[in-house]
């Protein structure tokens, strides 16, 4: 009976090491999708950093925006300066909004399509202080 628990123990053990599922294996995180282009930026008093940020047309991107100081919103044009705004927007949103709430020290993540080369001016939609209207910025789609 020993011997047979013993060998048991064994044939388990060598079982989870050959099954790939030894607790102790190291576990890969998986590769990062080549088609997302991940640009992380903040917003602070009254302004957005980086900014111009530029991205590849036909590229999938992210935009993961933190509010360093307080509460800020970010709002973006879908319509290149100087395009129609009658025509197939430039940027195709996921899950669009008119104004994106960019809570204090939480990163928020907003996804896009960049289909149409140009520049795409964006702002702070959320009233953050004297210098609110001037926090701007400018996401250009590079051909």
């Amino acid at each position: 009976m020993k011997h047979f628990c013993r060998s048991f123990v064994l044939l388990f053990f060598l079982g989870l090491i050959s099954s790939g599922t030894y607790p102790h294996e190291t576990i890969q995180a998986p590769a990062q999708d080549q088609n997302i282009q991940v640009v992380e930026m903040t917003a602070k008093k009254y302004k957005f950093s980086p900014s111009p940020v530029h991205v590849k047309r036909g590229m999938k991107v992210q935009l993961k925006i933190t509010a360093l100081d307080h509460v800020h919103g970010f709002k973006i044009n879908i319509y290149p300066d100087g395009a129609d705004a009658k025509g197939t927007p430039g940027l195709a949103f996921a899950a669009p909004k008119d104004c994106w709430r960019l809570e204090k020290g939480q990163v928020t993540t907003i996804e896009f399509v960049a289909q149409t080369a140009g520049s795409y001016p964006f702002k702070c939609c959320v009233f953050c202080g004297f210098g609110h209207m001037g926090m701007k910025g400018e996401l250009i789609v590079d051909p």
